[in-house]
């Protein structure tokens, strides 16, 4: 069905995989076509209760592949703008908003916008052997896709501003200890951890981890008073909710529960 990436749906997990590694998995045009079709069809899928993004070969996403896009010297500029506005914003929005957990597995380089998109994730797990690489200063532009609003949410200005002026490679490890990402892992324990953890998000209460998504990236930008408000909204439509009565029944019962989800 598609070119530029794979899609695969079964037992409530979505995986959709960048597929092209001799380019490592940089984006075109084509691919953020395939990868609209495909988040669209996530979405529409009540059966899909968690969704998996990773890169095919020994990378994740290198960024924009500029042959894509090539400028020489002294030729008419492209407008990198509009490449945002159609591409790069609405991918990392829809990542953002879709009502079930997006779990990021990073098996080699991240680099540019493949970087943030990874870390528009909700869960991103990486290989040991992989890294995170702000590369926009080394060709004259700015951390995109998200990037100055994500780097200092998660690392705190000064570190966001030496990873965006320098454009180091910061190596999986230190990531994890910098709280850019959730956990690193032995390159050959990535596949099994994020196997086991699509399996427990799959039977996990979907609608509940969607709520706590909403809640907590809208968090940075409300006070405290909107903050309570929200979670009193939201607690008061989950708690009407099936998985709610599920949950209190299996503990009081002493057993594993079986949520619905959506």
């Amino acid at each position: 069905m598609y070119e530029s990436i794979l899609l695969e749906r079964a037992d409530g997990i979505a995986r959709i995989t960048l597929n092209r590694p001799e380019r490592l998995n940089s984006f075109t045009t084509a691919m953020h076509a395939e990868l609209r079709d495909a988040l669209a069809t996530v979405k529409a899928d009540e059966s899909t209760r968690v969704l998996l993004l990773t890169g095919a070969g020994r990378g994740f996403c290198a960024g924009q592949d500029l042959s894509d896009r090539a400028v020489a010297p002294g030729a008419t500029p492209v407008d990198l703008g509009e490449s945002i506005e159609n591409n790069y914003r609405p991918l990392v929005l829809t990542l953002r908003a879709l009502p079930l957990p997006v779990v990021c597995a990073v098996n080699g380089v991240a680099a540019g916008a493949g970087a943030n998109i990874a870390l528009a994730c909700d869960l991103v797990i990486a290989a040991k052997s992989a890294s995170f690489i702000q590369a926009f200063c080394k060709i004259g532009l700015i951390p995109d896709s998200g990037g100055t609003f994500l780097l200092p949410r998660l690392i705190g200005t000064a570190r966001a501003m030496g990873l965006a002026m320098l454009g180091d490679k910061l190596d999986a490890e230190e990531a994890a200890r910098w709280g850019l990402i959730w956990k690193c892992v032995d390159d050959a324990e990535l596949k099994p951890t994020v196997d086991a953890l699509l399996q427990h998000l799959a039977q996990a209460p979907t609608r509940g981890l969607a709520a706590t998504k909403r809640a907590i990236y809208q968090s940075g930008g409300a006070t405290l008073e909107a903050q309570l408000d929200c979670e009193r909204d939201l607690q008061r439509e989950l708690g009407q909710g099936a998985d709610y009565r599920e949950g209190v029944a299996a503990f009081l019962e002493k057993r594993m529960p079986h949520f619905r989800g959506k």
